[in-house]
């Protein structure tokens, strides 16, 4: 760094310190963490958690979704097609692979906070990651603990997925899977 006053990397922390703060700030604007609970019957408890981080935009704006996937260095773009009275279809970065989230998205936002109420959605995706980590989502009782906690994030209605899951009766299967 010849001729310049900064300690060496400083350059690199401005910028990256820049960065940071834009996409705390895109996604705190444009992002949704959610955890959607859906059957799926090959599953041990017949029922799959899923949680998603997204970021949309229109197609004029999917460059900084592409900027996303180098960021973080995973994820993909995907196009919603409109097929209403808007002129552009909409783009998703979407980053739904568990590792990934646990990994990537998770430390990320927990070392670089949102500004906004996104953050308590943000923390219950979190805990529901962790719930995952623990293995909760393969018995009944943390998949109505996790259910629960979905339930509350992104001004959801009650959810049925709840109403089936307290209302079920494992089969042996499942009851094997519980002890």
């Amino acid at each position: 760094m010849v001729g310049s006053d900064n300690v060496r990397g400083a350059e690199n922390q401005q910028e990256r310190l820049w960065t940071n703060g834009w996409v705390v700030g895109f996604v705190d604007g444009e992002g949704c963490f959610s955890c959607p609970i859906f059957q799926n019957k090959p599953m041990t408890m017949r029922w799959q958690v899923q949680p998603t981080f997204v970021v949309v935009q229109s197609a004029s704006s999917r460059d900084v979704l592409d900027d996303l996937v180098r960021f973080f260095g995973c994820g993909k773009v995907y196009v919603n097609h409109r097929y209403d009275n808007h002129r552009e279809d909409l783009f998703r970065y979407c980053v739904s692979r568990f590792a990934d989230i646990r990994d990537i998205i998770v430390p990320y936002f927990q070392h670089n906070p949102l500004r906004t109420s996104k953050q308590d959605n943000f923390d219950k995706f979190a805990q529901v990651v962790r719930l995952m980590e623990q293995g909760r989502h393969l018995t009944l009782s943390g998949l109505i603990e996790i259910a629960e906690i979905t339930e509350t994030m992104n001004h959801r209605k009650p959810s049925k997925v709840l109403r089936i899951l307290r209302d079920h009766t494992p089969t042996n299967s499942e009851l094997n899977a519980l002890s």
